[in-house]
């Protein structure tokens, strides 16, 4: 059966992604939990590291050598303006504090829009040696170090007693006065868990939880996770229902905990 031309393209992007975050890995882990490692602050007042730039050069590299028309728009360097209607959104090191920290919940993300709809992301866990990746269409797959892939999918636990709830930080949801829906989240949960960034999202994707909360975020933390979440028969919304990258919040949550966790952000 011949495949769409339209799947060709996303498949040659999908095998140049996993390349290049792999390429990336490398220089990041040579300066993971290193002694002489420099951390520097940005405008925002958040971290940045020689990784964090570097990973994001070859990334961009990659990307420049195999797909010179596509357009990129990363965390660390200015966008460049393709020509097609391929636009990468990168995020090197999503997690840059644990990283910081020689905690090994941080990844590598390449998100893909085509048209302005995403259509393929890549979430690289360097020091873990896992991925989990999918292009529209094709599933959601995790891939633990030299295993084969295993499909990535959403549990099906519908009740919130029974789910385990992850966010990054308890001091964005007072920044966007949602105090109250985050203790209520952590009271009626099975389970309450800092496990914050995309490895929290992952966890969602992979079925090892059910509900992943980012009150504050930027268009590259999030780009990579929605087409993984939607292949793996979740969801990666904003707090309005709509799966936008651009509204400065989102979450990663299974198919039958969505209208329950919408409802309780809203209050």
């Amino acid at each position: 059966m011949p495949i769409h031309s339209e799947q060709f393209e996303l498949k040659a992007r999908l095998e140049m992604a996993l390349l290049a975050s792999e390429k990336a890995s490398d220089l990041i882990l040579q300066h993971y939990q290193s002694p002489d490692l420099q951390v520097d602050r940005k405008s925002d007042d958040s971290p940045v590291t020689i990784a964090d730039r570097g990973a994001e050069e070859i990334l961009r590299a990659e990307i420049t050598l195999a797909f010179p028309d596509d357009s990129i728009m990363g965390e660390e360097l200015p966008a460049v303006e393709g020509t097609n209607e391929f636009k990468w959104i990168l995020d090197p090191i999503d997690g840059t504090k644990p990283y910081t920290q020689g905690v090994p919940l941080f990844g590598t993300l390449l998100g893909l829009e085509e048209n302005g709809k995403l259509v393929m992301g890549v979430c690289r866990f360097p020091a873990l040696d896992e991925v989990v990746y999918a292009i529209k269409g094709d599933g959601a797959w995790w891939k633990i170090r030299n295993q084969e892939p295993r499909r990535a999918k959403v549990s099906d636990k519908s009740k919130l007693s029974e789910s385990v709830f992850c966010t990054t930080t308890m001091t964005r949801w007072e920044t966007i006065g949602k105090q109250k829906a985050y203790e209520y989240l952590c009271r009626n949960s099975y389970l309450a868990r800092g496990w914050g960034d995309c490895y929290g999202h992952m966890l969602v994707a992979t079925g090892r939880a059910e509900v992943m909360i980012d009150p504050v975020l930027s268009p590259w933390d999030a780009a990579a996770l929605v087409p993984i979440l939607e292949e793996a028969g979740g969801h990666w919304i904003d707090f309005d229902g709509n799966p936008s990258i651009y509204t400065g919040n989102g979450m990663a949550v299974n198919a039958a905990l969505k209208d329950e966790v919408l409802q309780i952000i809203s209050q």
